[in-house]
């Protein structure tokens, strides 16, 4: 049970003066519940590779399978992937279109062919697991602050079951607070579901804090690909592509070139502190 991209390419305009490859031969294997971030530039093809995994784009050429099936065989129901493999996009307007909170998040589950009843039940337990207050379901999403309304677009993905949880860059636009209480919810959902979740971010510490793999894109193709730890020893090749480690990162190699032993894998403040720590005692 996974998700396999074989050879995938993806290009926009083909055959024209504006043609652009945005995916170049991505070979990728998603296991059932790891906690993935997908890194890179403006332009790197995060965003096309993601709307991929749940058939919002179909390749140019390549293979992509879910639980074994090929998604592009004629008879594959690409509505049923898109229960399975739920996508919170960037800008949670795009996905809000009721007049009520608890409508919206019905919405999905009704589509999936369940009654007002269920999918109600579906609907409390949803916006429950992403802390909404019970005050507000009956309000307009538009009413909401941006961080509530990311709870409520994740909610209507959540209340139809996914296996599979992406988010496009949930946090931008949030100050610190609203950032670490979406990401903690996020990491909080993937713990107790089991579920598998791909989190795009720009933000390395982010990425660094909760992930336990990174993939990172660079011009269609896939650059690196392992642990926080593997993928930020490359913090030299990742800054000449426009990314960055995290300042975690440049603080251990910074100690580790004056003679201090510490460990370069770390990559989050926690793991930095205690071997630091260590290399005093």
């Amino acid at each position: 049970m996974s998700i396999i991209l074989d050879k995938v390419n993806y290009i926009y305009s083909p055959n024209t003066a504006y043609e652009i490859k945005a995916l170049n031969d991505i070979s990728l294997k998603i296991e059932d519940g790891q906690f993935i971030g997908i890194i890179g530039h403006t332009g790197s093809g995060k965003s096309t590779l993601i709307q991929h995994l749940n058939g919002l784009m179909k390749a140019t050429s390549g293979a992509i399978y879910f639980n074994g099936r090929d998604i592009y065989e004629n008879d594959y129901d690409m509505k049923e992937l898109r229960t399975k493999v739920g996508l919170v996009f960037q800008y949670p307007e795009h996905q809000l279109f009721e007049t009520t909170i608890f409508d919206d998040v019905c919405f999905g589950p009704m589509n999936q062919g369940l009654d007002k009843n269920k999918a109600g039940l579906r609907a409390f337990e949803a916006l429950r697991s992403v802390g909404m207050p019970e005050d507000l379901y009956y309000q307009s999403p538009f009413d909401l602050s941006g961080g509530q309304k990311r709870r409520v677009a994740i909610a209507g993905v959540l209340a139809m079951k996914p296996e599979v949880l992406i988010l496009d860059e949930p946090t931008a636009g949030l100050d610190p607070k609203g950032r670490d209480e979406i990401l903690d919810l996020i990491a909080k959902m993937h713990k107790e579901r089991k579920i598998t979740v791909i989190l795009v971010s720009h933000s390395m510490e982010d990425v660094a804090k909760y992930v336990e793999r990174i993939i990172v894109m660079n011009d269609g193709s896939v650059m690196f690909d392992g642990t926080p730890g593997e993928v930020f020893l490359h913090y030299k090749e990742l800054e000449q592509v426009g990314l960055a480690a995290p300042q975690v990162t440049y603080l251990m190699h910074g100690l580790s070139e004056k003679g201090i032993p510490v460990d370069l894998n770390a990559t989050t403040v926690e793991e930095a502190k205690n071997s630091i720590l260590k290399a005093f005692k």
